[in-house]
């Protein structure tokens, strides 16, 4: 009961900091509306789709490679940095407050802002008239193990590699972008030569593009992604795993500093 109380705090003092920013807001909700049209519009175009029909094609691939990378990832990765830079963690140490209710408090915190996310992508390929042809339940797990997984890599990220909030941008550049793309975020894996297409299933997001893809666009069982499914737990259980340790580790070497 005690984490729990610590960890909404936490959360609750993330939230209310980006609600006072209303621009960094507005921005927020513009990004992955601006992303879903242009690959609607792009996918209507090209294959010959109704906007509807194109709607429901790109906003699985919206949602994993653009709402949930940059706010999930990207955010949590900026918090961090920008809480050690702030010294927040140095007052963590004379308080009352548990590391463990910190981590889980940012963890919640970057949970919530994918969720609204979610609702906000659904609700405007909604009001287009697309529908979420799956299971909503599928869906909502192949998700949340996504934001598993992103908040993972953005704690082991910020804490290991990036020293200030300078640095934010350069790290997920370097290392997102390229995985977006092979990921099949702004390009369909179907354009993909054999041999890429071979490397992309290496990518954790191509696993959770195709899988997002087939449930709410194809309406597949999870007999049918199951591959996808179970790569995609695997690598959420060693992000969030990789994660915590990382975080202890930089807890040990901010004590000493």
């Amino acid at each position: 009961m005690k984490y729990w109380q610590e960890a909404t705090a936490v959360t609750q003092r993330i939230l209310i900091e980006l609600l006072r920013r209303r621009r960094s807001l507005i921005f927020w909700c513009i990004f992955p509306i601006s992303i879903l049209f242009i690959n609607g519009f792009i996918l209507a175009e090209r294959a010959k789709l109704t906007l509807t029909v194109a709607l429901e094609n790109a906003a699985p691939s919206t949602l994993v490679g653009a709402a949930l990378f940059f706010s999930c990832l990207g955010g949590s990765v900026a918090t961090v940095v920008a809480e050690r830079e702030q010294q927040t963690l140095k007052r963590l140490f004379i308080s009352p407050l548990s590391g463990t209710s910190y981590f889980l408090g940012i963890f919640l915190a970057h949970t919530s802002i994918g969720i609204g996310q979610t609702l906000l992508v659904y609700t405007i390929t909604a009001f287009w008239g697309s529908t979420f042809k799956g299971s909503i339940i599928l869906g909502l797990m192949i998700i949340l193990l996504s934001i598993i997984a992103y908040v993972g890599l953005g704690f082991i990220l910020g804490t290991q590699l990036a020293r200030r909030i300078e640095d934010v941008n350069a790290l997920v550049a370097a290392f997102g972008v390229p995985l977006l793309i092979l990921g099949g975020a702004f390009l369909p894996t179907s354009l993909f030569p054999e041999k890429l297409l071979n490397i992309a299933k290496y990518n954790p997001i191509y696993h959770m593009n195709e899988a997002l893809l087939g449930v709410w666009a194809k309406g597949d069982k999870i007999v049918d992604i199951q591959s996808h499914l179970g790569f995609l737990l695997i690598f959420a259980i060693v992000m969030i795993i990789c994660g915590w340790l990382s975080y202890k580790r930089m807890l040990i070497v901010e004590r000493r500093l």
